[in-house]
């Protein structure tokens, strides 16, 4: 019996910074592109607080859940790609990210986080990823995409069409 076949996977590391959300928009060009889905996933852990296991702020799922939302807000507006599924889990970003790309073709990072070293040339979880990750990886870098293929994708994205509101999915894989 032949399986229907699987859309290419692309995963994004979502922090809330400009460089995870120029992350996201290289996936909304290339998914457009390539008829890809999306996995934009944020993800939270514990810190030790006092001696105590604890997460740093109360709902730390909602919080992280915010964080994906906005940047997917920043980065497409009203015209987020349809195949777009938000991911919410605990654990260390690099280790999630790594987990996530198991099932992916491509994993595409921001060139720095929300770390405080400035003037590094990556983040410390986007090297880690680039050498731990079972699939290709792109580390986004600067601030706009490439005109040529911001070009390609809005060109493409007009033959597919508009994301429709009941499209998106949320997924909370804690």
């Amino acid at each position: 019996m032949n399986q229907p076949e699987k859309k290419p996977r692309i995963v994004v590391g979502i922090d809330g910074s400009p460089s995870s959300i120029l992350a996201l928009r290289w996936a909304g060009a290339l998914a457009s592109l390539l008829e890809a889905e999306i996995r934009a996933v944020t993800a939270w852990e514990f810190e030790i607080l006092a001696g105590h296991l604890t997460p740093a702020v109360a709902n730390p799922d909602r919080v992280a859940r915010d964080v994906c939302s906005e940047a997917v807000s920043k980065a497409f507006g009203a015209a987020a790609p349809q195949a777009l599924e938000l991911v919410i889990r605990q654990g260390p970003a690099a280790k999630v990210l790594v987990d996530e790309s198991r099932q992916a073709q491509l994993l595409i990072l921001g060139s720095r986080g929300c770390g405080g070293l400035e003037g590094l040339l990556i983040g410390a979880v986007s090297a880690a990823v680039a050498e731990q990750a079972k699939c290709s990886v792109l580390v986004a870098h600067g601030t706009e995409l490439p005109p040529s293929l911001a070009a390609a994708a809005e060109t493409n994205r007009h033959h597919i069409g508009p994301r429709t509101p009941e499209a998106g999915r949320n997924h909370a894989g804690v």
